[in-house]
Order: C-alpha cells, then structure tokens, then sequence
C-alpha cells in the first residue's frame, strides 16, 4: 500500500468515527433511555471485550498460535472465578505465561 492509500485510509477512517460521534449526539435522549438499549449496550461491551481477548491470545497475524498465553488466560480465569484481586489475577497470568515461556513452550 502506497504512503498516499494509507493516509487516505486513515483520513476517511477517522472521517467515519468522527461521524458516529457525532450522530450519538443528535440521537434524541429518550431513544439512548429505554432498558432495551441499554442492555444491548452492556452486551456490545461485553461481546467486543471477549473478541478481543481471544484474538489477543491465540492470533499471530494472519493465523492461530497456540503458546504460553492460553494457558496464562486460563490461570486468570481461573483467578477471576475465585474472586482474586485484579493485580493478583495479572501477576499470576503473567508468571504463568513467563514460566511456561522459561520452560521453553512458545
């Protein structure tokens, strides 16, 4: 892609976002109010964040890689179930996916 197509990409992309900005603020309030949409909301949220977690964690480029993350995501799940502290739940993934990796897994 040339320097030129990809500044014209960015600039449109944030054309795009600066639009939807904008039209969530000409919604009328009393649409944004009812309990439908704010459940839908919460979902959205919640969809978006668990898509990104697992392309986080077993993509590597244009592929899937299994390595010392998906076990180190099953540990902070695991952490999290028990109801572990935020920081305790990081630092226990992150020795996980350190000492599988110091084990030599990839």
């Amino acid at each position: 892609m040339s320097d030129a197509a990809l500044w014209a990409t960015v600039v449109a992309a944030s054309l795009v976002c600066l639009g939807l900005k904008l039209a969530g603020h000409l919604i009328p309030e009393h649409w944004l109010a009812s309990d439908r949409v704010s459940r839908t909301a919460a979902l959205v949220t919640a969809s978006l964040l668990a898509a990104l977690v697992a392309v986080q964690t077993v993509g590597d480029g244009q592929g899937i890689a299994i390595d010392a993350r998906l076990p180190a995501l099953g540990v902070a799940a695991v952490a999290l179930a028990l109801r572990a502290p935020f920081l305790l739940v990081v630092v226990l993934a992150a020795a996980t996916a350190a000492g599988l990796r110091a084990l030599g897994f990839p």
